[in-house]
């Protein structure tokens, strides 16, 4: 009998529930209040409620879970230091999107060697989340597998859909049901027209095929997600000057949705370097300052280290603290931009009315 089903699949490896994996690393009252505080300051900072900068400051990507801890407590220094004028949230991403190929994150490749061991992923990826909430920094990350929020999503307080997955139906279907805010960036080549497309199916109730607590599949329905937004990440150019922000901002306005912009400082907007993060940070500060009422937000790309380092595919010879994604910048100058941002935005609430 000649085959027609799975014939390039080399096996299946049964995965653990959600359920199971949030019995064995449950949460603590402290840290679902830290959650639930989170996810509610940041809804009013979309809908301005609250006129605190969004600040969204962590590595490319987590593979080092003590030096995600040490970044953790270091800005949890700033987090209540700088509470009057910015909500700062830590980026823990755990998932890559590969244009070919190359490490897909923490969940998909704990151990940095090709073997996929997933379940050990999520465990680790639930651990780091749960000890950096009990930190009481708040936590944002991209959610990319649909199947990835079930056993993560309640320690999550931000949501990214990223560039190459915000024109998804799979993934606009998701966001539908999340239950925090959700960033949608424009697209890799700089098209706005799919964030907000975006935006708009993610308000609205949907249904899909996805997985519930017990891991079976079944049909998810959602009530829909009004607290989404964009980020300007940039494309061919990037698009965190005057000019594109005011088109995103009449872009929303014109479909009735929430006119607040994030804007991404590293990606096409920093042309992939790490140093010029710095630049587009205060320019924004800058449109800003001059009454820009629609930019609530930034994002950066930040570690212990500077810069980024090749994998050799020994984790043993890798150097603490330095991305092997995304170059980044260093503590130093986090600390230093952020105290900068501090101070325009102290000087502006100054102000005479």
């Amino acid at each position: 009998m000649i085959a027609t089903d799975d014939i390039r699949i080399r096996g299946y490896k049964t995965m653990i529930p959600p359920r199971q994996l949030k019995q064995e690393l449950q949460t603590s009252q402290e840290v679902r209040d830290t959650v639930a505080k989170a996810r509610h300051t940041i809804e009013n900072i979309v809908h301005k409620k609250d006129d605190r900068l969004l600040v969204i400051s962590g590595p490319c990507s987590i593979h080092d879970e003590e030096a995600a801890l040490d970044y953790a407590e270091r800005l949890k220094d700033l987090h209540d230091r700088f509470a009057d004028t910015m909500y700062i949230v830590m980026r823990v991403y755990f998932e890559k999107p590969r244009t070919t190929g190359g490490w897909k994150g923490l969940i998909n490749d704990p151990h940095l060697d090709g073997s996929c061991d997933m379940e050990t992923g999520l465990h680790k990826a639930r651990r780091l989340l749960l000890k950096i909430n009990e930190i009481g920094v708040p936590v944002a990350t991209e959610l990319l597998d649909p199947i990835t929020p079930q056993y993560i999503a309640d320690l999550v307080s931000w949501a990214a859909i990223g560039a190459r997955t915000t024109e998804s139906q799979t993934h606009r279907q998701m966001a539908s049901g999340l239950s925090m805010p959700v960033g949608f960036k424009n697209n890799p080549d700089g098209n706005l027209s799919t964030a907000v497309n975006a935006m708009i199916a993610a308000k609205e109730p949907q249904s899909f095929l996805g997985i519930n607590q017990e891991g079976s599949i079944c049909n998810v329905q959602t009530k829909g997600n009004s607290a989404g937004h964009v980020v300007l990440r940039g494309g061919n150019r990037p698009n965190y000057d005057p000019i594109h922000v005011e088109e995103a901002r009449s872009s929303l306005e014109g479909k009735g949705l929430p006119q607040s912009i994030i804007v991404d400082c590293s990606h096409a907007n920093s042309c992939k370097k790490h140093e010029a993060q710095s630049t587009v940070l205060k320019h924004v500060l800058d449109q800003i300052y001059c009454g820009s009422g629609s930019l609530i937000g930034i994002m950066l790309e930040s570690n212990i280290r500077e810069g980024k380092q090749k994998f050799s595919g020994d984790p043993s010879e890798l150097e603490y603290g330095v991305s092997i994604t995304d170059a980044c910048i260093g503590w130093e100058t986090t600390e230093s931009l952020l105290q900068y941002t501090h101070q325009r935005l102290e000087s502006l609430l100054a102000q005479p009315a």
